[in-house]
């Protein structure tokens, strides 16, 4: 064991240093001899050889060892296996997706290849006059009325709207104007067809 005044700051710290300093080697030195009493490595192991010599010390020196060694080799066995489950764990979930996402590209290859085809004719004929159009759901009445069979509102032909100010709306098929509040007129005899409003 080295003595503590080998432990003791050097001599240039002391001399000429300045007072923020001062205060600094007395905690350094108190520090070097406490590091002094647990030395590790070589030293700290020829420190602790001599021991008493008896059987007793070095079979206590090397229980203390084999335990450590023991504790490093548990340490990395456990750290080894977890490793492995991670990269298990990873791979697993990796090659579930690859899976998943060429069960879903299969499908989507599948409902591409088969169109739906409708199997009802494209006009159905009524006796009383009526039809509909099965491709654009449309019922079309003998006075030429047509609804929308999907929602059974009135259709109209979008082309034949005229948007006008203030909300109000031209059919140029019928001839009927929509004002606003509902109120329908009939361009040509200018008289009120029906208010909705």
């Amino acid at each position: 064991m080295t003595s503590p005044l080998g432990a003791l700051a050097p001599a240039s710290s002391l001399i000429g240093s300045g007072s923020s300093s001062n205060s600094n080697w007395i905690a350094d030195t108190i520090t070097a001899i406490k590091n002094e009493q647990n030395e590790g490595g070589l030293l700290g192991m020829l420190d602790n050889a001599g021991g008493d010599g008896s059987i007793n010390s070095f079979l206590g020196q090397s229980s203390n060892t084999a335990n450590a060694f023991a504790t490093i080799s548990q340490t990395s066995i456990t750290n080894a296996g977890s490793l492995i489950a991670q990269i298990a764990s990873s791979n697993q979930q990796q090659a579930a997706a690859q899976k998943l996402q060429a069960s879903l590209d299969q499908s989507t290859a599948q409902q591409q290849m088969v169109q739906p085809k409708s199997m009802l004719d494209p006009f159905i004929y009524f006796p009383d006059g009526s039809t509909i159009d099965t491709v654009n759901n449309i019922m079309t009445m003998p006075d030429g009325t047509q609804y929308d069979t999907t929602t059974g509102a009135k259709y109209v032909d979008p082309a034949s709207i005229q948007q006008l100010g203030n909300g109000a709306y031209l059919n140029t098929k019928t001839n009927i104007m929509t004002m606003a509040d509902g109120t329908q007129i009939d361009t040509i005899t200018g008289l009120a067809v029906s208010s909705t409003a």
